[in-house]
């Protein structure tokens, strides 16, 4: 196993790198934009930096292409596969905590008025419930399709709760 320091966004990277190899960045970016994203934010920018980083150290093929724009191509080395799959394996170093980025709920704790965050959040989260279940009627690997069922689950909470708020505070 690897001894260089890795990082949840360095997972992200071997992972879709894994899933989409050979890659470029740009190619992950999209990759990201449409998965991961949904769960865990990773500037584009960092997975940029994140695959030469890991390219560095071993865990990435890096090549860069001859001619046109002469972007550079990544692909698993032996040693980013197994320093992934030990990622994988590892269930007791998880940290049971969640961790959640909303803007809304954020507002809410300093003091936004409930009553007119209500309908945008109920809109938002609807629509990215659609966009989960469009997305859930294509062929996927087991795993990913459990994270997408966990997401499904999370928008749905987030639709009862919104609309909690809209009907019990008055406005």
């Amino acid at each position: 196993m690897s001894t260089v320091r890795l990082t949840p966004t360095s997972h992200v990277v071997l992972g879709l790198v894994e899933t989409c190899q050979p890659a470029t960045p740009y190619e992950l970016k999209q990759a990201a934009q449409v998965s991961v994203v949904n769960f865990w934010p990773v500037p584009h920018t960092q997975l940029y930096t994140e695959c030469r980083r890991l390219a560095d150290e071993g865990l990435l093929d890096e090549r860069q292409e001859a001619e046109g724009r002469r972007r550079r191509v990544y692909e698993m080395t032996a040693a980013g596969t197994a320093a992934l799959d030990a990622w994988r394996a590892d269930v007791d170093g998880q940290t049971p905590a969640f961790e959640v980025r909303d803007q809304a709920t954020l507002k809410l704790f300093f003091g936004a008025d409930p009553a007119a965050l209500a309908p945008g959040q109920i809109a938002a989260h609807e629509a990215k419930l659609a966009e989960y279940e469009r997305t859930a009627e294509m062929d996927m690997p087991e795993g990913m399709r459990l994270a997408l069922e966990c997401g499904i689950g999370h928008a749905r909470e987030f639709i009862r709760f919104w609309q909690d708020v809209r009907d019990r505070v008055p406005g």
